[in-house]
């Protein structure tokens, strides 16, 4: 290390040189490089030990090594200690020495025979010494291949080791040809100063058949008390082992293995010929390759095996082999393991065995009974395949031993389980089914039983439990038995009913009563005849015509006789007899019971031997007899029991007194053991129908069917029509259905009034106990119809025909010069009219023209439409001259509804040589219209000038413009501006405007000329103007208010 540093500073100096470029550096590099040469020349100094060294292998002894140079005829050392004033001699660099105390320790070494050579010292203790035990050497490596097991042997060697120390031991598993470590296993021991053999086992977890197997160890000793540094040994020899197949098939291992459900197996094929497939059931497995050609294959979470168990199969290129393999579970703790005795000679242990195991043949589950206090063993035969049904098994008994500590081990290749128990068996006794039962008479009343009972019930008593059986019922009995050997019993029954047949049965345990037996198989036994006690109750009925006694008496034994009552008729007349009834049996008679055949008179009230209380159907009939009994004397109430009562059944009770043998009524009662709901409704009948009310008459309800003592009646009542559905929901207080309860059970019928008239009815009754409420009976009726609202109903509306009637004429009346002018208004005849009557000079000048000529009239009232913002009012005008028409037509005094017109006729465009004729032509025509309505108001165009309309409102317009004088001409401008009639003058824009207008026939002109309309009271054009702008009046008509106004005409 010295050479290397002494020959790396040169380097980093030169380095440092050229960074820096000082001289300085040089100085000091050329210092350094000198003492590093001075160093090692002083090292290398021939002969010289260096570097001590000692390990222990035992604690006893250190084995100490050093360097140092072996001349050509070797070097002899001699090793001094100082503290122990010892030298040895070594003629190798190593020596043995004793193990040194705790402390430091000078060691010399001198080389000798070595010229030149110089003694070595070191500083030597236990802190510096490493403790390497010796490998360990293994003694024996064994397998167990069913099981897959090693097991190694070795020896620790603890004798060479002064101490006690713990040992912790390596082992290493290895398999393959690559030494693959499959397993590395801590093992724990104690050195205690003598040779020990241990021994280790391992299972593995792939066949040991399938490739050989290594294992090497180590240990590590643990010595508290050395305080060197400890190390592991080294890895011993290692030890083999493998299996060779004895012929060249193929082999499958683990074969028939049994596994855990859920556990992984490795299963692999030993074969001198490759593998081509394996698979578990119907999958297929990867291969994974061994040593050779040797494969195996890894099954991860199986499952439950089938009985059968699970096949693993693998495949070669000729051949096939495989193994089966079984999983299931280990044993499960057995449970309610219960032990007992019938007999005090064995005792029977059962258990349930819990979870199957799955398992099934030579690997089911065995069960071992082992009891601790003798040590005895007994082995569960099984004899049927597993079920988790109760299994038992047999112990037998050692005498005098009471007190039993039972151990059940289960076991099976999986595991083990085990359950305990401890019990005294003399509290754990359940015999055996009595046999050989017997039943013996004694008397009439008493009987031995006998039954054998095997078994050793000499120290205990039984307890027996004896079942009797008769007519009357059901008894149980106790009978303590104290217990014999093997041997019979007997017991006595008494009290029992002479004559009588009983059934007997017995069951037997212990005092501690652990468990009943089994009942014996019963016997019937009917005992003997006793002598009678007593004389049978009697009683006496006549019969219902008075002619026959009817005797009844009751016998002294129910066994003897079916019937419960017996009777005889015999023919008496009505005095009074005494009649005595005997009772006899093979054995005697019995004492006489005596009665007499007449009731006593009601007059002395003082009874000196008992009562009887007789009972019977009311309803039923014939003698009034079901059964009777009799009461003491001291007595004042009795309760009465009988299988014949029914609930819902009328009874009557009679109570009477006995004096000297004979007995008399004392009183009669009825009533009802329970009672119940009629199980009919009474029928009911309407009787009387009315408007407004309904009489409803009703039965009685029979008494047989009424089971109940009748509280009443419940009437419901409602609108309903017939074929609708049934009231429902009668108690539930519906606001349509009306309900009268009726307490008085004497009332059979009923009145409902406040009835609509003309209506459906729905009637439901019924009857009620106190039992409950009986069924609905139900009828539908329709009340009568109502006459004088009838005659309301016809009286009312004539009456208000009659008003109306009345008051429409007086209107009409007073209106009828209105209704006939709006409705019916008189249209002249045109032809009658001469207002468009023109000049002939003026007609004959134009062939094309033509007009409609037209009678002379003379009207007397015209009404022109005239348009207007307002409606116009109409009044009654008159014709002036022509001469005032200019007048009017430029005086601003008039109204604004009074219009002049001037009419002109129809003018032939032609010359006309006497301008005179305009004159006459224009003086008479001039007519003037006044308040005149119009329906049609045509309003001004866009495009229009407003000098195209110079008149202020519109009607009529001339046809054409006539060639008057420039006198007439200003005339007729002035009439221009008026509204009113036109001459119709342009023909070319008349047309037809109604079918039934009148045509022109007599020419050929396609101009033909229409008169103008002429009507004094007619308040429409039959020809409108043709202006489609204007538009439609909305005053037309006549309205309704109208009829309701005066007129000044009227």
């Amino acid at each position: 290390m010295g050479v290397y540093f002494c020959l790396r500073w040169p380097s980093q100096m030169v380095r440092s040189k050229r960074m820096k470029a000082s001289s300085h550096v040089q100085w000091l590099l050329s210092s350094v490089l000198l003492l590093c040469l001075v160093d090692q020349a002083n090292g290398q100094k021939k002969g010289v030990p260096r570097g001590l060294k000692c390990v222990t292998r035992n604690l006893e002894v250190w084995d100490c090594s050093w360097k140092g140079p072996s001349g050509p005829n070797g070097t002899v050392y001699e090793v001094c200690i100082k503290s122990r004033d010892h030298c040895y001699t070594s003629v190798k660099p190593s020596i043995q020495i004793p193990a040194l105390l705790p402390g430091d320790h000078e060691i010399t070494i001198y080389p000798q025979n070595d010229f030149g050579s110089s003694p070595s010292k070191f500083i030597l203790n236990e802190e510096s010494i490493s403790f390497i035990p010796e490998a360990p050497e293994i003694l024996d490596l064994a397998a167990e291949f069913p099981t897959d097991t090693l097991h190694v042997e070795w020896n620790d060697r603890g004798s060479v080791f002064p101490r006690h120390a713990n040992v912790t031991w390596q082992i290493r598993l290895l398999c393959k040809k690559r030494m693959e470590t499959i397993a590395l296993v801590t093992y724990n021991s104690t050195l205690n100063g003598q040779d020990t053999v241990h021994h280790w086992s391992w299972t593995s977890d792939m066949p040991l058949q399938c490739a050989a197997h290594h294992v090497e160890m180590r240990r590590y000793i643990d010595d508290p008390q050395f305080l060197g540094h400890k190390e592991w040994s080294g890895w011993s020899p290692l030890k083999s082992i493998s299996w060779s197949s004895p012929d060249s098939q193929p082999k499958v291992f683990p074969a028939d293995k049994v596994i855990l459900v859920g556990s992984n197996i490795t299963v692999c094929c030993v074969s001198q010929e490759k593998v081509l497939s394996a698979q578990i059931g119907n999958n297929n497995c990867p291969l994974i390759h061994l040593e050779g050609e040797n494969v195996a294959i890894k099954i991860y979470n199986i499952s439950v095996s089938e009985s059968s168990g699970t096949n693993v199969i693998f495949n070669t290129d000729s051949n096939l082999a495989g193994t089966v393999i079984f999983a299931g579970y280990p044993p499960d703790i057995p449970k309610n393991l219960s032990c007992e005795t019938h007999d005090f000679k064995e005792i029977v242990c059962t258990w349930s065995p819990g979870r199957l195991t799955g398992l099934l043949g030579p690997r089911n589950t065995s069960y071992t009974l082992h009891e601790s206090f003798s040590g005895k063993n007994v082995t569960f035969k099984r004899t049927e395949e597993s079920t988790n049904e109760s299994y038992q098994l047999m112990f037998q008994m050692t005498p005098n031993q009471e007190i039993y500590h039972f151990t059940l081990n289960a076991r099976n290749p999986l595991g083990q389980s085990e359950s305990t128990i401890l019990v005294n068996i003399t509290t754990r006794v359940s015999p055996h089914t009595p046999t050989s039962f017997k039943v013996k008479d004694v008397n009439s009343t008493t009987v031995t039983l006998s039954w054998h009972l095997p078994g050793n019930f000499a120290k205990i008593n039984l307890l027996c439990q004896i079942e009797i059986k008769s007519h009357s019922g059901q008894e149980l009995r106790n009978a303590t038995i104290t217990g014999v050997d093997n041997s019979s019993y007997l017991t006595a029954m008494d009290k029992l009913n002479p004559y009588t047949n009983y059934t007997f049965r017995i069951r037997c345990a212990t005092e501690t009563l652990w468990k009943w037996s089994n009942w014996a198989t019963e016997k019937q036994h009917l005992t003997l005849e006793g002598f009678p006690s007593k004389g049978p109750d009697t009683w006496r009925e006549w019969s219902s015509d008075g002619k026959n006694l009817i005797i009844y008496w009751k016998t002294l034994s129910l066994s003897e006789i079916p019937d419960r009552q017996h009777r005889a008729e015999i023919q008496l007349d009505r005095n009074d007899y005494v009649i005595s009834v005997v009772a006899k049996n093979s054995v005697g008679s019995s004492p006489p019971s005596k009665i007499a055949s007449m009731e006593i008179p009601n007059d002395d009230p003082n009874m000196t031997c008992d009562y009887v209380i007789k009972w019977c159907n009311s309803s039923r009939p014939g003698p009034c007899l079901m059964d009777w009994k009799k009461v003491p004397s001291n007595s004042t109430e009795a309760v009465i029991e009988s299988a014949q009562f029914r609930p819902g059944v009328r009874y009557r009770f009679f109570l009477y007194g006995c004096r000297q043998q004979g007995y008399q009524l004392l009183r009669s009662v009825i009533g009802y053991t329970e009672e119940l709901a009629p199980v009919v409704a009474p029928n009911f009948t309407v009787e009387d129908t009315s408007a407004d009310s309904i009489l409803v008459k009703w039965e009685d309800v029979p008494v047989e069917e009424l089971r109940g003592f009748l509280r009443g009646y419940v009437f419901y009542f409602g609108k309903g029509e017939q074929g609708t559905s049934k009231m429902r929901g009668l108690e539930s207080g519906r606001a349509d259905i009306k309900v009268k309860n009726i307490t008085d059970v004497s009332q059979k019928t009923l009145r409902i009034a406040d009835l609509q008239g003309k209506t459906s009815y729905h009637l439901v009754l019924r009857a009620y106990t106190d039992g409950g409420m009986g069924p609905e009976k139900s009828m539908y009726v329709v009340t009568k119809e109502n006459s004088v609202g009838l005659i309301i109903a016809i009286l009312i509306p004539v009456a208000v025909a009659v008003i109306v009637g009345v008051v429409t004429s007086i209107l009409c009346y007073r209106k009828r010069e209105w209704i006939k002018e709006t409705f019916y208004p008189d249209i002249p005849n045109p032809e009658n009219c001469k207002a468009l009557q023109f000049q002939k000079s003026v007609c004959e000048g134009n062939n094309g023209l033509k007009t409609l000529e037209m009678n002379p009239c003379t009207p007397n009232n015209v009404e022109v439409l005239e348009s207007r913002s307002t409606v116009p009012k109409i009044e009654d005008t008159e014709i002036i001259s022509p001469v005032a028409e200019h007048a009017l037509v430029g005086s601003e005094a008039e109204p604004e509804n009074h219009v002049v017109v001037s009419y002109c006729p129809p003018i032939i465009e032609e010359e006309i040589p006497n301008p005179a004729t305009a004159d006459e032509a224009g003086g008479p025509a001039q007519v003037i219209y006044i308040d005149v309505q119009s329906m049609y108001q045509p309003q001004a165009k866009p495009g229009e000038d407003a000098e195209a309309e110079p008149a202020g409102g519109s009607g009529y317009k001339p046809q054409m413009h006539l060639p008057v004088t420039p006198a007439l001409e200003d005339e007729d401008d002035d009439l221009d501006k008026a509204a009113g009639y036109r001459p119709q003058a342009n023909v070319a824009t008349w047309t037809l405007v109604s079918p039934d207008s009148p045509r022109s026939t007599d020419s050929n002109s396609e101009v033909v000329s229409f008169g103008s309309p002429c009507s004094i009271n007619s308040r429409q054009f039959l020809i409108p103007p043709k202006d489609e702008d204007s538009p439609k009046s909305s005053g037309g008509g006549w309205s309704f208010t109208n009829f309701f106004q005066n007129k000044p005409n009227d």
